[in-house]
């Protein structure tokens, strides 16, 4: 099949199915597939902000075109071969999602026709046939509709009013936004743009729209992450202890490839260098320290009374993973921002294990530790008392 061909095959299925929609409307229906597909026409024009304005209204005015829409996206996403058809597609229901509330319709009848397999965004089975280089803009369509479908499975990243308390509840649901975030966060850095799809005009709108959404998740998770060091110690649980630690290491690799990340956007031009936040690098040797202290508790009898082995800890196995990734990962054992010229790597190892005494001794036992939180430049000591209840 020529490309000219190609060509006018696709203007005749977009005609097909613009006249469908006419045809839709003028037999009283809701206009609602009308809307999608002039939305979502295959040029090179930017998705209007006049088609979102218009799908919202009616949202407010008629709930049943919620579930009209969630048919017409499914049926518009799912059938087109087309990278801009599909973008757009997309980009409509990112802009939708962004604008309405978490209990809403609209957010509902987005689920039933998920589950019931209707809208498939992940695993996504779109493939581009329009373009040069099919597999980039294949490669961005299903990394951004992944994206979408953990954006339209929970929302819990947006802003709470108020710090969190301390409670066990409190502390279970910080652990699981904080989870929630950073999954979405490694989402969005799948989204990164490769070949010629980099330079695109519409991909890099999109880019904008992905990039925005995520300076919100990672204030969010600044905010929790302070929240979770600063309690690390007074945990209900070893086991929310250890589940603490986990994320704040993971927190710690992810700030390096969100850091590069956002180098590449700035560079790319992909929103203004002012609007992206300060991503707060965490010294692994601090990750290192943190971790040795927290496998030297476990060696505390258990609630049965039974000794527990420090190679039968849940991190005890991290530390050989670590050497294992190769010499990359050994040689700079800790990376600081070229901001901190107050505190050298000399100063903060010292400060991480401050009388780290060793269990079973006949004097008692104080296990104390003390870390710099690199996103409020405070220092969190531990307890000596051993808060975990165990």
């Amino acid at each position: 099949m020529t490309k000219s061909f190609q060509q006018a095959f696709n203007a005749l299925k977009e005609h097909t199915c613009l006249s469908y929609a006419k045809i839709a409307t003028m037999g009283g229906l809701c206009n609602v597939d009308h809307i999608i597909v002039k939305a979502t026409a295959p040029n090179s024009s930017p998705l209007s902000d006049k088609y979102v304005h218009q799908l919202l209204r009616l949202f407010a005015i008629s709930p049943p075109c919620c579930r009209a829409f969630s048919l017409g996206f499914a049926r518009r996403f799912g059938k087109t071969r087309s990278w801009r058809v599909a973008l757009k597609c997309l980009l409509l229901l990112h802009r939708l999602l962004r604008s309405s509330p978490e209990d809403s319709l609209f957010r509902t009848e987005l689920l039933i026709n998920r589950s019931n397999g209707s809208i498939s965004l992940y695993p996504c089975n779109f493939r581009d046939v329009s373009s040069s280089d099919p597999e980039s803009f294949t490669v961005f369509i299903r990394s951004y509709a992944r994206l979408l479908d953990e954006i339209s499975n929970e929302d819990n990243h947006r802003a709470r009013p108020g710090p969190p308390d301390n409670s066990p509840e409190e502390i279970g649901r910080v652990l699981e936004v904080l989870e929630q975030i950073q999954s979405l966060i490694d989402r969005v850095i799948e989204c990164k743009p490769t070949g010629v799809t980099a330079r695109n005009f519409l991909i890099q709108t999109a880019m904008k729209h992905i990039i925005r959404d995520s300076f919100v998740c990672y204030t969010v998770f600044k905010n929790d992450i302070v929240f979770l060091l600063e309690n690390m110690f007074q945990m209900p649980t070893y086991q929310c202890c250890v589940s603490a630690f986990s994320v704040y290491k993971k927190a710690a690799l992810q700030a390096d490839q969100l850091y590069e990340f956002y180098q590449w956007c700035k560079l790319m031009g992909v929103c203004g260098c002012y609007e992206y936040p300060f991503v707060d690098r965490i010294p692994l040797l601090q990750i290192q320290a943190l971790e040795s202290f927290i496998n030297g508790m476990w060696e505390i009898k258990d609630d049965d009374g039974d000794h527990q082995s420090p190679s039968s800890s849940p991190l005890s196995s991290t530390a050989e993973k670590v050497g294992d990734e190769g010499e990359e990962e050994r040689q700079p054992l800790i990376k600081l921002n070229d901001d901190d010229d107050d505190d050298s790597w000399e100063d903060i190892l010292e400060a991480s294990v401050i009388n780290f005494s060793s269990h079973g001794s006949d004097e008692k036992d104080e296990w104390r530790i003390q870390v710099y939180n690199p996103f409020d430049g405070k220092y969190v000591s531990s307890d000596p008392n051993y808060p975990w209840g165990l």
